[in-house]
């Protein structure tokens, strides 16, 4: 009899620990397999390398600036013809992950001349764990912002385009990153 518990117990445990083992993709084993692949590019930048004058933010503002603590940028740019099929391919796998319901959505926009671009984040709404911005244009490629952070909000991350208005960009890494959103 107590083996029999034992064998029924050691199932159970196996079953719950081979579920647990999430085998979908996910947006952070899709940056690390990417971002050395030809095609992409990418680039983690820490807050500080951003050069927001802090004295010239609003409380508000500074308290959303300070529960960031980098942005990882992960993008695919089209460079010649041959590149459209591996872009579809490329766009089709970061939406599938994207689609996964984990990640609410916050916002959705663009249009099929410009590009798209959605807003979505993984957390509760008052303790975000990382937003992440995906953009797509049919004529240059995608890219992936991740933000990632402690205890952002919705609320105040809104803000925080003000605060990336009055960043002082002139970092070249970062420069191709604004290019491909122009």
């Amino acid at each position: 009899m107590n083996s029999s518990i034992k064998t029924i117990i050691m199932m159970l445990f196996l079953v719950v620990t081979l579920q647990s083992c999430n085998q979908d993709p996910s947006l952070q084993r899709y940056y690390v397999d990417s971002e050395l692949a030809p095609g992409f590019t990418s680039l983690d930048i820490p807050t500080s390398m951003l050069k927001i004058d802090k004295t010239t933010l609003t409380e508000e503002e500074l308290e959303a600036y300070e529960s960031i603590e980098k942005l990882s940028l992960l993008a695919y740019v089209i460079e010649g013809d041959d590149k459209a099929e591996e872009f579809e391919v490329e766009l089709a796998k970061v939406k599938t992950i994207l689609n996964n319901p984990k990640y609410e959505e916050l916002m959705r926009g663009g249009n099929t001349t410009d590009g798209k671009f959605v807003v979505k984040f993984l957390g509760e709404e008052d303790s975000i764990e990382e937003i992440i911005l995906m953009g797509a244009s049919n004529d240059r490629g995608f890219a992936v912002v991740r933000v990632l952070g402690d205890d952002m909000n919705v609320d105040k991350i809104m803000t925080l385009t003000s605060v990336f208005e009055k960043a002082n960009i002139n970092d070249s890494e970062l420069k191709q990153f604004t290019n491909f959103f122009e």
